[in-house]
């Protein structure tokens, strides 16, 4: 399904050449419409997107110049066609002058009107082809931009390429910031609709009484303010992706339609009544939990199972520590660069500081407290001081992590322990101004069991005597 052209606007005061020029423009395809002034022209404009102007060089009232001028101000990328019955060198010249695309006098055939009226469909399209490469250039994800080193990462990355060639329709669960959107980039990005649209929509960002318009599209009067026909995201990504992130957060009734429009392609546009199809690969992303929300009513039991083909879980950042300074130093260099700045490590109190952490923001939480430190480190390595202190992050999910870690249904016993001792080592390190021996005295053990059980779970960075992190460099 190829995106249709606007109407053609005819501007003429003579009834028969209006209808002879609708005639022609009819039988070739063209929709059209036509005014008997100047100033219902202007009208129109301002209401509907038209892909080029046809007017007559004398009209009662304002005069097509007049017209031209005034069209080519406030509408510039309009082409306009004059025609006239009273044509010479002279008056094609100022027509031309005055932005005219092209000049006709009649009498003149239809081939060469429709000779004219191509050239402007076609640029008409040209243009909305840019516009979508444009569009499509900002977009990609590559699945080298996925960072991680950790089984769990090695696991995600497998399974991208393994399902990014399918056409199988994808349902990502994670928290917020667990690179959700990176996986449906790199899914659209690896597949055979890499040069298609790749189109976006956050459902949560959107109010939901516009979020029917934005998906599906609207017909001209559908509701108060549909001045013009406007055509859904869902038709822009036809071949290609369309990305639904925060899909939990959709009405109920949107997911009615959003349901029939995932068992065949098929959609209607807002106050429509014509069934259109595309052909659209949906990627949908929540941080809800998605079976509560089935539970609570808020979510459709049938639309998760139509969407759930095939499930990614990205695990949160405190699942994975061990990407956790590869991820840092990876953003460092990103904005060591983008800030021109000579910034070229981490100190190891500062990466103990960050292993520390339980992240409950993720790797978009880490990226900016990289980013943060970055911008006011003043030597070459960054400082603990320059770090957060974390108190307040840490409140967020403090009571909540280790639930969270019991509920990856991937993870071996074994794991899960090790994953809930790692991080009370961790706490307890950070509390204790990473000294082992304030560290190995509050956990009730010896050092030398604390320092076994940290090699153990690769926990480095604490020492003897105390860090240089003070209560100041901690704010």
């Amino acid at each position: 399904m190829s995106l249709p052209l606007p109407p053609v606007l005819i501007v003429d005061d003579e009834k028969n050449m209006r209808a002879s020029l609708k005639s022609i423009l009819t039988d070739e395809g063209y929709d059209v419409r036509a005014v008997e002034s100047a100033e219902e022209g202007i009208c129109a404009l301002e209401k509907d997107e038209f892909f080029m102007v046809i007017t007559d060089a004398r009209l009662g009232g304002m005069t097509g110049y007049e017209f031209l001028g005034h069209v080519r101000k406030r509408w510039a990328h309009t082409p306009i066609l004059m025609i006239t019955a009273y044509a010479t060198p002279k008056l094609a010249a100022e027509a031309i002058k005055n932005g005219a695309m092209d000049y006709l006098a009649k009498p003149f055939a239809p081939e060469e009107l429709l000779l004219a009226i191509g050239r402007c469909a076609e640029r008409y399209r040209l243009i909305q082809e840019n516009a979508s490469l444009r569009a499509k250039a900002v977009e990609p994800y590559k699945l080298e931009e996925i960072i991680g080193e950790s089984a769990k990462m090695h696991d995600l990355k497998n399974l991208i390429q393994t399902v990014a060639p399918t056409n199988a329709t994808v349902l990502i669960l994670g928290e917020s910031g667990t690179g959700k959107e990176l996986i449906a980039g790199a899914l659209h990005s690896m597949s055979a609709r890499k040069n298609k649209n790749y189109i976006r929509i956050n459902c949560a960002a959107i109010p939901e009484a516009l979020l029917e318009s934005e998906l599906f599209g609207h017909e001209k009067g559908a509701f108060t303010g549909a001045l013009k026909q406007k055509l859904g995201r869902v038709e822009e990504a036809d071949g290609g992706t369309i990305f639904l992130d925060e899909i939990g957060d959709m009405s109920r009734p949107l997911q009615a339609k959003l349901l029939r429009f995932l068992e065949d392609g098929t959609f209607t546009r807002v106050g429509g009544n014509e069934e259109l199809r595309v052909d659209v690969r949906l990627i949908a992303a929540t941080n809800r939990d998605i079976i509560d929300a089935i539970r609570e009513n808020h979510f459709r039991e049938d639309l998760y199972h139509r969407l759930n083909v095939v499930q990614f879980r990205p695990a949160p950042l405190r699942e994975r520590s061990n990407d956790v300074l590869l991820l840092a130093d990876n953003f460092l260099r990103h904005f060591n660069a983008a800030m021109k700045k000579t910034v070229v490590s981490l100190s190891s109190i500062a990466r103990q500081k960050l292993l520390s952490h339980h992240w409950p923001g993720n790797v978009r939480e880490l990226r900016n407290v990289i980013e943060r430190a970055v911008i006011l480190e003043t030597t070459r390595e960054i400082q603990p001081s320059n770090l957060p202190d974390f108190q307040l992050e840490t409140r967020l999910r403090k009571a909540e992590a280790p639930k969270a870690s019991v509920s990856t249904g991937n993870s071996s016993l074994d794991d899960l322990m090790n994953d809930y001792e790692r991080e009370i080592i961790n706490k307890t390190l950070e509390q204790s101004r990473f000294n082992l021996s304030r560290t190995a005295e509050q956990l009730k053990i010896s050092r030398h069991a604390l320092r076994y059980r940290m090699q153990r779970l690769n926990i480095v960075g604490a020492s003897d005597e105390d860090t240089n992190i003070t209560e100041k460099d901690q704010g």
